[in-house]
């Protein structure tokens, strides 16, 4: 077992002998109700996590100004999980056992997610994960649906199976290469769902090539890639590694569409890769700022308002996992983890910026998808894919 494993696996014994003594403290003062927010603030995810607590603080800020929740103001507790599972597990840890929130939203890593929610679990703690993808975050090895974990984002099956479909039907390209960064749950879920739905839908896959996440040079691997002559790439992967990818593709002559997931969504994505490698890429994500609706429009303008920048989808999705999570609470009655837990298990056709959320009986939510092309440097929305 490494040492990671270790401290892991400690942090779960302690909050398993702390969990007896958690129960029915709540999060709430005579003044104050506190929700965690558990988010990726420094490390190889920063930009994710910074956008989802802003989003969920700004969420917070117009709910006090309209008379808070349970006739009591809210407060944010922000824990950094430093884009790191055992510190997710800490963090959740602390957020329990210190800090004795009612609640907890964010973490957009599913590694990170997996690891928090497994202290949520022990803790009874009700969590409501922001962009965690991979079905192994509400679901455990044996099949059953946790408890206290939820999230407000779809999932890896639906998304894997909307950017092949988008391949087979829009782009009419079949033969694929994917690369898949092993050391992500995100990036190995999203990678073999991409691949059974293309194969399914006529396509093949020619080869399959792995990094992990920091790698820096790519050439190696991207050169099998060329000598494959596919004709597209699927890059399900982080922006940190992504940016890099792309443009060294692009310096190898490789001109082909290359395809990903919600975590290319990073303004640091355009910085690193170059506005003219990113040319005939595209995403799947969560919502794209050109949506025409006006509530979605007056989110933006109130977060540029906020913030100074455009919203990007894990901003949107801390905003709508912390308004999930507050009229939980109202509904709920009460800071009483059980009773907030049924009301979020209860969640249906809420009106959240990225579209009706509804979260099911694996705790998932269901809700539609859109597909972001890359045009000299902006996102564009291409379309939007419904369950």
């Amino acid at each position: 077992m490494s040492k990671a494993s270790s401290k892991f696996f400690a942090v779960l014994i302690f909050v398993v002998m702390m969990a007896g003594t958690l129960a029915g403290c709540g999060g709430a003062s005579s003044n104050e109700v506190r929700i965690g927010l558990l988010d990726e603030m420094t490390g190889n995810n920063a930009t994710f996590g910074t956008s989802a607590a802003n989003g969920a603080k700004l969420a917070i800020k117009e709910a006090n100004a309209k008379g808070g929740v349970l006739g009591k103001q809210i407060q944010a507790v922000v824990a950094d999980n430093k884009s790191e599972p055992s510190e997710s597990a800490n963090a959740m840890t602390k957020l329990a056992t210190q800090d004795k929130v009612a609640a907890v939203t964010g973490v957009f890593s599913s590694s990170n997610a997996i690891a928090a929610s497994s202290v949520a679990e022990a803790s009874k703690m009700p969590f409501l994960a922001v962009g965690a993808t991979n079905p192994k975050v509400t679901v455990d090895d044996s099949g059953k649906v946790k408890n206290y974990t939820f999230r407000v984002c779809f999932i890896d099956p639906f998304q894997g199976t909307v950017g092949a479909n988008f391949v087979l039907n829009t782009l009419k390209l079949k033969n694929a290469v994917i690369l898949v960064d092993n050391s992500s749950d995100y990036s190995k879920g999203l990678a073999s769902f991409f691949k059974e739905a293309l194969i399914n839908g006529g396509g093949s896959v020619l080869g399959e090539e792995a990094y992990l996440q920091k790698d820096q040079d790519f050439k190696t691997i991207l050169t099998k890639v060329k000598a494959a002559n596919p004709e597209v790439i699927y890059v399900p992967g982080y922006y940190e590694e992504v940016s890099k990818i792309v443009k060294q593709a692009r310096e190898l002559g490789i001109t082909v569409p290359i395809i990903g997931g919600d975590g290319w969504d990073s303004p640091k994505l355009v910085e690193v890769a170059g506005a003219a490698a990113l040319n005939n890429t595209y995403f799947t994500n969560h919502y794209s700022v050109e949506d025409t609706n006006p509530v979605s429009q007056a989110f933006v303008e109130a977060y540029k308002k906020e913030y100074g920048q455009v919203p990007d989808a894990l901003a949107v999705l801390g905003y709508d996992a912390a308004n999930v999570l507050i009229e939980a609470i109202k509904k709920a009655g009460s800071v009483e983890a059980d009773k907030i837990r049924e009301a979020l298990a209860a969640t249906k056709d809420f009106p959240a910026i990225t579209g009706s959320t509804t979260l099911n009986a694996t705790h998932d939510a269901v809700k539609s998808a859109v597909i972001i092309e890359m045009k000299d440097g902006k996102q564009a929305f291409k379309a939007t894919i419904k369950p």
